[in-house]
């Protein structure tokens, strides 16, 4: 690589950082980056440097969603704890999955290929709406952050008013006597959509549309708690069936 292609992708991937640090910062923010830049520099190490800002990240606390880390970790522990011979997720964040898969063999099913692959996971890509596998025949299955969302054409699904409930009823399908299914949708006081982001449900309706399915276990996330009672604001509900017969 010549000097002028090494100036030219250094500028480029200078301002580019600069552009999109921009976009997100203060001016106070700029201060700190440049006097803290003076400082490195003045204790002489001679090391090439290549601004790359990275300026909104000196934060009071690690920022954290509280939605995936209870429900992931939720799901994780449950789904351990059941200790399935094999486990299969169905559209579930991609982290979970891919951390499921280091402790018990797990299928993950999506209309969206995985970009990335891993060795403990086997991937198949399908819909929640057909899925691929035989009447009762799974032990354990998960769904977290899922079933809001189908019908309304976000991640390019079909646009269908019945989406969640065909796809709550596909889950049902494929889950044999005995098995588990670890699901989590947003909760609240009315049903409702969030168009196009993902639907909100009363409990009273999360517990219809898996009927017959008994409820083994029932957890909610409000803002920055993950507690066990359900209140009237909308938060998440996270819940673990079971098929009875």
């Amino acid at each position: 690589m010549n000097r002028f292609t090494e100036f030219f992708l250094s500028f480029k991937w200078t301002l580019k950082a600069i552009l999109q640090a921009v976009n997100r910062s203060r001016p106070r923010d700029w201060l700190r980056f440049w006097s803290d830049k003076r400082r490195y520099v003045a204790q002489g190490s001679g090391e090439e440097i290549v601004h790359f800002p990275i300026i909104n990240e000196w934060t009071q606390q690690t920022p954290i969603d509280p939605v995936y880390y209870y429900q992931d970790a939720w799901a994780f522990e449950r789904i351990f704890k059941f200790g399935p011979e094999r486990h299969i997720d169905v559209g579930s964040h991609h982290k979970l999955v891919a951390l499921l898969s280091k402790v018990v063999p797990t299928t993950m099913v999506d209309i969206r290929p995985l970009a990335l692959s891993l060795d403990s996971l086997e991937f198949i890509e399908g819909s929640i709406l057909a899925l691929p596998f035989a009447d009762q025949s799974l032990t354990s299955v998960s769904s977290i952050c899922v079933v809001e969302h189908i019908g309304l054409g976000r991640y390019g699904d079909p646009i269908d008013c019945e989406g969640t409930r065909k796809a709550a009823k596909e889950l049902i399908r494929v889950l044999r006597p005995g098995g588990r299914l670890f699901i989590s949708v947003p909760v609240g006081n009315r049903d409702f959509v969030y168009y196009n982001a993902h639907r909100v449900f009363t409990e009273a309706s999360v517990l219809q549309l898996f009927e017959p399915l008994r409820v083994i276990e029932k957890r909610y996330i409000y803002g920055n708690e993950f507690v066990n009672d359900l209140r009237s604001d909308t938060g998440t509900g996270c819940y673990e069936f079971e098929r009875l017969s």
